[in-house]
Parts: C-alpha cells; structure tokens; sequence
C-alpha cells in the first residue's frame, strides 16, 4: 500500500482527485438519506444532515473553495433527484452552513470544537433552508422553527461526533 503523497503526481492533480473523492462520497451519503425513511416529528423533507459532515471536513482540511463547490454538487444532486425546490433549499442551505463553518475554523481561538461545528453548522443549514422556504410558500412555516432548532441541535451533535471520528481516518488517506 503507499500513501498518496508518495506517487509521483503532481499537488493539483492530486488535490482534484482528492476533492473529486469528497464531493462523491457526499452525493452518496446524500443518496442514502433519500432511502432512509420520514423521521417522526421532523417537517417534511428534512433529512439527517449526512452529506454535511463532508462539507465540514472539507471546509476545515481543504479550504473554502473547494467545500462550497462540494455544496453547490450536493445542491445539484437535490435538483435531480428531487427538483428545483429541494435544490433551492439545499442550496441555500449547503452555502450558508459551509461559509459558516469555516469561518468559525478560521477565529483565531475556536472554542466550538467539531460538536459545536457541527450544531452551529446544522442550524444554519436550517435557518437558510427556512428562509428560503418562506420566499418560496407562506410565512407560516416559521412554525417549523422549534423542531428545527431541536433537530438541528441533535443531528448536529451526531454530525460534529462522527465527524471527529472520520477526520483522522480521512486524513490518512490510502490509495492501492
């Protein structure tokens, strides 16, 4: 087995394939939600957040650039799969937790570690999604907003724990 950084590639070709890596495994985690069935209390549409832990990790370990555009894929798979609104939304929401994310990452003293990432991260994913929702509908969907909150909160703390997990087993990544 050798490790990546020792083929003779070049740092581009190698940071595209890598990013190319990430961007398919959120669009698999992101089609996995899609089997997985309603979650009881949730609003309609609402999924587990996933493919965000991708994201994150992006957003911490390759830069912005890179994690937005893995944003913008995932939002393009949801206007496929599942229609413009759902890319709306996904978009929207994609954009605004990713640019959130990293700049909580880049404060000189983070205090948040990967769970509060991960909750800050969700919330704010929630919050464009819910504004965006509003535009598109009626404004009574604000009423969603507890069980956003409280969603946001729990599957935020999952994404930020699984997320500490998997960073350093991405981190080592290993190609045949």
């Amino acid at each position: 087995m050798k490790n990546i950084s020792n083929l003779n590639i070049s740092n581009r070709t190698r940071s595209v394939a890598f990013n190319g890596l990430l961007a398919a495994l959120a669009l698999t985690l992101s089609a996995v939600e899609l089997m997985l069935p309603p979650i009881p209390l949730m609003p309609p549409g609402a999924k587990l957040g996933l493919s965000n832990i991708i994201t994150m990790y992006a957003a911490s370990q390759v830069g912005l650039i890179p994690a937005l555009c893995i944003a913008v894929i995932k939002g393009l798979f949801a206007g496929i799969t599942r229609g413009a609104t759902a890319m709306m939304m996904s978009l929207s929401g994609g954009v605004l937790s990713t640019f959130i994310t990293w700049a909580l990452l880049h404060l000189k003293k983070n205090p948040f570690g990967l769970i509060g990432l991960g909750v800050a991260g969700a919330l704010s994913h929630n919050a464009a999604q819910l504004l965006v929702a509003m535009l598109l509908t009626t404004p009574a969907v604000i009423y969603y907003l507890p069980f956003l909150i409280i969603f946001g909160v729990i599957f935020g703390i999952i994404t930020g724990l699984v997320l500490r997990v998997i960073m350093p087993l991405l981190g080592k990544f290993i190609i045949e």
